[in-house]
Parts: structure tokens; sequence; C-alpha cells
């Protein structure tokens, strides 16, 4: 039994005394701690080495005390298995050397055994459970098919993946071959996750709010939707979709257990979007760490009460930036601690 099940009641929409709170991206680049191990080991080897993901997973629990741990990986670990090459350039980000931009590129992805090619992520997990020693939760999580074909076509980050749109709107055959196999891998992948020992899991959609909603459907919601159906009665799943308030209504239908939303869509509004019965996930924007302390307490406690303290869990808008101070971190999680239902 988890000690800590705050995040688990939250997703089910149990009564809570305060929400749940955990930070995207908590694991890593703002943490001395973090620094540390970055300096003597690259990004995949960190990934890939039971024993570092598993310490950089539980260094901000042992800090902070959130309550949810999410493990340390990256969204890209699913093309390197379909037999798509991906670096990862020190101060460039995510570079693939052979982008994938037509129907032999497409041929030549595979669909891999997740447990062959990803085996070091569930042994990583285990290596977390053990260290977490069921204080808290553990989350497991993929980016969304969309977000993966954003770099898999573009080879890069982008402002605006023109060339993924581009492929997409040109080429839609080859562009539903390609996100229906990184679909299937994704599933795989997280249910062989929930196996290992996560609690729960979260589908990052970081680019989805670059479609117009009648693509956003075609390109990216069918899928997501797949995934949450294939993976619903196994675990929890947070849809979390950077910039989609528009698709709040149909995401809600589907059946995951919880919807997280960016800073841009204020708490009213993702509460009406999302028919006011599912659990709502954020959206503190993860800039306003860079204010005073004492001004993020009073942020926190605000956003608390446009949400509610039920069916919500705290959380940023999107991933922590690497020049946030450790003690404004820690304002946000203390603020969420020390709430308390006014009157």
């Amino acid at each position: 039994m988890i000690k800590n099940d705050l995040f688990l009641r939250a997703l089910k929409g149990e009564t809570v005394d305060r929400p749940p709170v955990w930070m995207m991206r908590q694991a890593g680049r703002y943490l001395p701690e973090f620094m540390e191990i970055r300096k003597k080991y690259d990004f995949f080897t960190r990934c890939r080495t039971p024993e570092l993901a598993s310490e950089i997973t539980v260094q901000p629990i042992r800090r902070f005390g959130m309550d949810a741990a999410i493990l340390f990986s990256d969204i890209l670990v699913i093309p390197q298995a379909m037999n798509i090459e991906v670096e990862m350039k020190p101060n460039f980000g995510p570079y693939l050397p052979n982008p994938v931009r037509d129907q032999k590129g497409v041929d030549k992805v595979v669909n891999p055994d997740v447990y062959e090619e990803l085996g070091y992520v569930m042994d990583a997990i285990k290596a977390t459970k053990e260290k977490l020693n069921d204080e808290v939760p553990l989350i497991g999580f993929a980016g969304s098919p969309w977000t993966i074909l954003c770099y898999v076509v573009e080879g890069q980050g982008s402002k605006n993946f023109a060339k993924a749109k581009e492929f997409c709107f040109t080429n839609p055959v080859a562009a539903h071959q390609l996100l229906q196999k990184i679909t299937d891998t994704t599933i795989a992948y997280l249910k062989a996750k929930v196996k290992a020992g996560v609690n729960a899991v979260q589908v990052f959609d970081s680019w989805g709010g670059m479609l117009s909603p009648t693509d956003y459907q075609e390109f990216s919601w069918q899928y997501i939707n797949q995934i949450i159906q294939a993976l619903k009665n196994d675990a929890p799943v947070i849809a979390f979709g950077k910039g989609c308030w528009f698709a709040l209504q149909e995401m809600a239908k589907s059946g995951a257990s919880a919807l997280g939303v960016d800073w841009t869509c204020t708490a009213r509004n993702a509460r009406y979007l999302s028919g006011g019965q599912i659990t709502l996930q954020g959206n503190f924007d993860p800039s306003r760490l860079l204010s005073p302390p004492e001004e993020i307490k009073k942020m926190v406690h605000q956003m608390i009460n446009e949400f509610g303290k039920d069916k919500y869990i705290v959380n940023l808008g999107h991933g922590i930036l690497p020049n946030i101070p450790v003690e404004n971190a820690k304002a946000f999680i203390d603020a969420v601690k020390s709430y308390k239902v006014e009157g």
C-alpha cells in the first residue's frame, strides 16, 4: 500500500483535505544534485542506466516531498526503439540526423519488442519503486504520437513544426501510417510500464496546440484516444495537451482519469469546457516560479481556490524551467501543503 495516496485519490475524484502536487520535469535540470550527475554522464546514458534514472527520479521527492514521483526518461526513447536515430546535443536539444519525410522512410520504421528495446526503462521503474519504498506513487509517461511525429519529421525542435505539418497535409496516408506505428508502440510501452510498477501514466501532447481544432482531431486526438482506451483499465491516464483547451470537451469523454491544462486557460474555462466532472491538473505558468516566494504562495492558494480543492492536482502548465531557484520550487510545493480551505 502506498503511504501517501493523495495523488491517486485525486485521480479517482475522491474528497481530499488538500489537492496533491507534483511538477512536470521535476526530476531534473533545476536541481544542483541533478547537475552533479549531468556533469558525469550524457543524457541518454542517464536515461538508460536504471541506477541513474531512479536516483534522478527520487531526488526531488527527497528534497521537497511532492505527492508523486515521475520517472526520469524522455519521450524520444520511443522513436529510438523504432529504428530512428535520436541524439541529444548539448545546448541544442534533440537532433534526428535522418528525419522521416516520405513513404520509404515510414516503411523503415519498426514496431519493436518493447521489452527488448526499452527493457532499461522497466528496470529503472523497478529500481525507483525500491527507492520510493511505497512512500508516494510513481508516474510513467510517453509523448503523444503527434508530438513524436513532429520530432521525427522535423529532425529537431521547432517554433512551428512546419515540415511536420507539410508532411501530414501533403502525404496523409504515410503520416497516418507513421502515427499508427507510434501509437501501437506507445500502447505496448505504457502497458509494460504499468506491469513494471508505475501507478499512473501521462501522455504529453506538447505540440498539439500547433494544430487547428479540426486537424487536431485527425492527426493527434484520435491517436491519444486509442492510447487512453487501451490503458484506462490498467492504470489511471492523464492526458495533457499544451494549447489544446479547444479539445477539453472531447477529451473529458475519453475515460481519462485527469486532463492537464496549461496556463493560457483559466480554471473557470477549464472546468466549464471539460464539463466539471473530471479531475484537472495544472496550470501555474512555469515562468511565474521566478516571482518572489511570498508571491508564489499567494498565487498558488488563489489557483487552488479557483480550481477547487477536489478533482484537482496542482502542477505547472508545462515543465519546470532550468533557471528556477530551488527555494522558489520549494515555495510552490510548500504553498500547496500549507493550503487550508477558507471558512
